[in-house]
């Protein structure tokens, strides 16, 4: 099974989300292309409510903990409310270019 699919499942079976969305931009980093190491999440979920962001992440990144163990390098992360997520029409914005190890 695929980082990806993991990664998918475990959010899925602890977050039971409105929307889940996780999009592998290993290609756009100085990375081995099917090393599946950095990747973009949007997770909307009523488990945020209450929460400020740097609570969510924290709460994503400890159920990734082994995953961040084994390779997952980076993980851009929008962790929003149902509410947010209407409120912000749907759609979480796009990462930035990296500037980092030689893909500038």
């Amino acid at each position: 099974m695929s980082r990806a699919q993991r990664i998918q499942d475990l959010l899925a079976r602890e977050l039971s989300p409105l929307h889940l969305e996780l999009i592998d931009e290993t290609t756009q980093h100085n990375a081995p292309p099917d090393g599946e190491s950095h990747f973009r999440l949007l997770a909307v979920s009523d488990h945020f409510a209450g929460l400020k962001p740097l609570a969510r992440h924290r709460l994503i990144n400890g159920l990734l903990g082994k995953e961040f163990a084994i390779g997952l390098h980076a993980l851009a992360m929008h962790t929003w409310t149902p509410e947010e997520w209407f409120h912000k029409g749907g759609q979480a914005p796009a990462s930035p270019p990296c500037l980092g190890g030689g893909k500038q």
